[in-house]
């Protein structure tokens, strides 16, 4: 990546974050300056002079720029790792805001056992699909067993959350696929069941043109989550899905806990 195409991603990174663009191509010039007058950030960032005044003002009050009172005036940005942390409590700041609106307004119909045995939902994107693994995983009471077929579904995340659950004593069971998932598991949870599966009829990315499964959760044997990896016939890309489904009768949830109690049969005894 040249440096224009990282000062393009920064800017674009700095956008997401709550800038405008006039700010955040100021801001990294002023980072790319030891200090600079308007003039200056102008030639660097090649926003107008005049609106570079403006876009100052704005990042001097969120604390990402600095003024020296001279003539011409100086500005310089705050260092890297202060900047993040400044942009980081902001934006922590907004998500704890809308979470605390989200759940003013959040509507959950109250379902009777019966109405949740049919449900099955669908979620499309890794970082969904991952996002609900993490929020069943830490939600968990008594059981969790993940079966995984792909290595890079375990990010740190799902590690860390895998790692609190089992601070809290919930029964973990892992399962990997291959010997390389099962061993690296086995390295990080020490204390839990691990194994690697005997359902053959899981397999990964490596087969061309077919539906591969990524995931298995089961949680508390009563909430399923199933991904796999769909590859687009057009392009070699390939989109993660997911179905959930939730509820202790539920067809898919027993279908599913049933096949992986007799996946496991063979490693939860050795000795028999």
């Amino acid at each position: 990546m040249t440096k224009d195409d990282t000062i393009s991603e920064a800017v674009s990174l700095l956008q997401d974050l709550g800038l405008q663009e006039y700010e955040a191509r100021c801001f990294m010039a002023l980072t790319q300056l030891s200090s600079g007058t308007a003039k200056e950030i102008h030639e660097v960032s090649e926003v107008p002079r005049t609106r570079v005044y403006d876009a100052v003002r704005v990042l001097e009050s969120k604390g990402l720029v600095e003024v020296q009172h001279t003539n011409p005036q100086q500005y310089r940005s705050v260092g890297v790792d202060e900047a993040t942390r400044t942009l980081q409590q902001k934006y922590d700041d907004r998500i704890d805001t809308l979470e605390s609106y989200l759940e003013r307004v959040e509507y959950r119909e109250t379902e009777s056992d019966e109405d949740e045995i049919q449900e099955v939902w669908s979620l499309t994107g890794h970082d969904a699909i991952e996002s609900r693994t993490i929020d069943l995983i830490e939600n968990a009471d008594s059981e969790i067993a993940l079966l995984v077929v792909e290595e890079e579904i375990l990010s740190e995340r799902l590690l860390s959350v895998l790692a609190e659950a089992d601070d809290r004593d919930v029964s973990i069971l892992l399962g990997g696929q291959t010997e390389a998932i099962t061993e690296r598991l086995d390295e990080e949870f020490p204390d839990a069941r691990v194994f690697e599966t005997e359902l053959n009829w899981l397999h990964g990315r490596s087969t061309d043109k077919e539906i591969a499964i990524s995931r298995i959760l089961l949680v508390d044997r009563t909430q399923l989550l199933i991904s796999s990896y769909y590859p687009d016939t057009d392009t070699s890309e390939t989109t993660e899905q997911a179905i959930f489904a939730a509820g202790l009768r539920n067809g898919i949830v027993v279908l599913l806990r049933r096949l992986v109690s007799s996946g496991l049969a063979v490693v939860d005894d050795p000795g028999k």
